[in-house]
């Protein structure tokens, strides 16, 4: 009798190792099964998060903050960790729930409609909880976002907050938003332990029942103790799914609400991926017809109703005051907006059909901010063509003046700028963005302010590089500079939205800069004609006609009689060697004109 008991123990511990065995065998093929899903997440929605952001176009990109952009890829992260992460595994574990139910109704019929009745409770508070969850959880977010973009902001502006010692400021702030954050955090904490506590207390009220009915079952011999031991170990394998359900809801919420975010983004569209027609390199022509473009709907347009061409080679300049178009302009010309109506060509072809590969490598943009990327200067320079060679990027930053300077540095191309390239001065940054537009010799170059970070020195050798520029490409550039306008083939000045004199430069700058002096020494005011006078073309920019008078400054009074009649309601001038757009009055009235402001 001994020797069979010894027996049988060893048969059992034979059979647990086995059952261990198996089990850890299980458990290594899940988490295998859960890596390979994380990976191919990981690798297949980022790269397409990242291919989606890249080709979304620039005013869906600047229409949400930073944060929001940042918070996308953060929304893969949640998903990844969500299918394949311990949420996943409840998923897998509720369709048991139905089969140990069914079990139950096998071995315990009499007790089993206890489970009826628990099972809906739980259910009512999973759908309860989830609701709640949602809710709380976009509030929290939310505050995050605006946490982080308030963080964002002050990272960016560290150097301004340090030198004007704005900390005492900005703490109030994010106190505030903090707050906020801290406030929506507790209240999701506490509703859910709220409805983690009640799953907790309804498991404890099942067993407390099934044990209490199944007694009483047992009494009456309608059950065995054995099938009440079962029923009482089905059923926690049965509530605990459920149970962990409640507690890990806010998971699914938030899993439910990055995959929403994450569907809007994929949803926006995107620029054009591929071109209907290739084009060789285009001369440099460019053409707008009848542009209008507004940021939104209903606002007032930025650009209204342009019409002008600009002819391939040469240096032209956009002028006028603050806010009357020009960036928004130049970055209609290179397709970064669309325009809400017209049309943009280059040689003759809109620019609508070809893609943002194909604009960028045509038209190349130096904006009035400089970005550079952290690595070496090499790279920035090189970072649109990657396979550039050496002797591309030396031509390019020997056309762009900064080849000196490089080379005289201890590692010269190599040298590393640091964080959007703050080891380098404004005007060094603003040199490489230069080069880094030439390095694919590009038939036209735009240039944003290309003065704003330069000494008086460096605009006079920046006005030869335009020049040596021009001699092969259209150099397109929006300056206030006297220096840069007097290398300029052709003159473009806009007001709110308008051209407001155009043409020729030869034919322009007397208009600008050669009337005589009044008595205060300022440098009288040119009357222009209005818009649909100033864009008739001449020479290849469409010149506007003088009001009244010759280019040379003839009075109204002195204008020969065959020339109409016309009042112009602005005039473009210089004051203090900035172009400005100011009213001009009718000269039927003794009141002065009145100057709206100067760019």
């Amino acid at each position: 009798m001994f020797h069979a008991g010894i027996s049988t123990l060893y048969g059992l511990v034979i059979g647990m190792a086995m059952v261990l065995a198996f089990d850890y065998i299980l458990r290594q093929a899940r988490a295998r099964v859960m890596q390979t899903v994380a990976l191919r997440i990981d690798v297949t929605v980022g790269r397409e998060l990242f291919n989606k952001f890249m080709s979304l176009p620039l005013q869906v990109l600047e229409s949400r903050p930073a944060n929001y952009w940042q918070s996308l890829f953060r929304d893969v992260d949640v998903v990844r960790n969500t299918v394949s992460g311990a949420s996943a595994i409840l998923v897998a574990d509720l369709p048991f729930v139905v089969m140990f139910l069914g079990l139950v109704f096998v071995i315990a019929a009499p007790i089993a409609w206890i489970l009826l009745i628990i099972l809906p409770l739980f259910l009512f508070v999973v759908w309860r909880s989830g609701n709640t969850m949602s809710k709380i959880n976009h509030a929290e977010r939310e505050t995050s976002m605006a946490r982080d973009g308030l963080i964002a902001e002050m990272i960016g502006g560290r150097t301004t907050i340090k030198a004007l010692a704005l900390d005492g400021a900005m703490r109030p702030l994010w106190e505030d938003k903090h707050t906020e954050n801290i406030q929506r955090a507790i209240t999701r904490g506490g509703k859910t332990d709220a409805y983690a506590s009640l799953g907790t207390t309804l498991t404890m009220m099942t067993t407390v029942a099934l044990t209490t009915v199944g007694a009483v079952a047992i009494v009456n011999q309608e059950l065995t103790i054995g099938a009440l031991i079962a029923t009482n170990m089905l059923s926690g394998r049965l509530l605990g799914p459920l149970n962990q359900l409640v507690g890990t809801w806010r998971t699914y919420a938030s899993f439910k609400e990055s995959v929403e975010c994450l569907g809007q983004v994929f949803n926006t569209p995107s620029e054009r991926t591929e071109s209907e027609v290739k084009l060789d390199r285009p001369a440099g022509q460019i053409t707008l017809e009848e542009v209008t473009f507004a940021y939104a709907d209903g606002a007032a347009p930025v650009v209204d109703n342009v019409s002008l061409t600009l002819r391939a080679g040469g240096v032209h300049a956009l002028v006028g005051r603050n806010g009357s178009g020009k960036t928004t302009l130049l970055k209609l010309v290179q397709g970064l907006y669309a325009p809400t109506n017209g049309r943009v060509l280059i040689d003759d072809a809109d620019i609508a059909q070809f893609t943002r590969a194909e604009l960028a490598g045509w038209m190349e943009y130096v904006p009035q901010e400089c970005v550079l990327f952290a690595g070496s200067i090499r790279d920035n320079i090189a970072h649109r063509i990657p396979d550039a060679t050496d002797e591309q990027v030396v031509r390019a930053a020997t056309a762009a003046g900064v080849h000196s300077y490089i080379i005289d540095l201890p590692d010269g191309y190599g040298t590393e700028i640091g964080e959007a390239g703050r080891r380098l001065s404004g005007g060094q940054r603003q040199r490489i963005a230069i080069a880094r537009a030439l390095v694919g010799d590009p038939p036209v170059v735009l240039l944003d302010e290309p003065l704003s970070s330069l000494d008086r020195q460096a605009e006079h050798e920046l006005r030869g590089i335009l020049t040596e520029i021009g001699k092969e490409r259209s150099v397109i550039i929006v300056t206030h500079s006297p220096i840069l306008l007097s290398t300029c083939q052709d003159l473009v000045a806009l007001d709110r939205g308008r051209v407001a004199l155009a043409g020729p430069s030869e034919e322009i700058l007397p208009r600008l800069f050669g009337g005589a002096k009044g008595s205060g020494g300022a440098p009288r005011r040119r009357a222009a004609a209005p818009a649909d006078a100033a864009q008739r073309g001449a020479s290849g920019a469409q010149a506007a006609q003088p009001a009244s008078g010759a280019a040379g400054g003839a009075s109204p009074e002195t204008a020969p009689e065959k020339a109409p009649k016309v009042v112009a309601t602005h005039a473009v001038g210089v004051v203090k060697g900035q172009v400005s757009v100011a009213e001009v009055v009718p000269k039927d009235s003794e009141a002065p004109a009145k100057a709206e402001g100067s760019s």
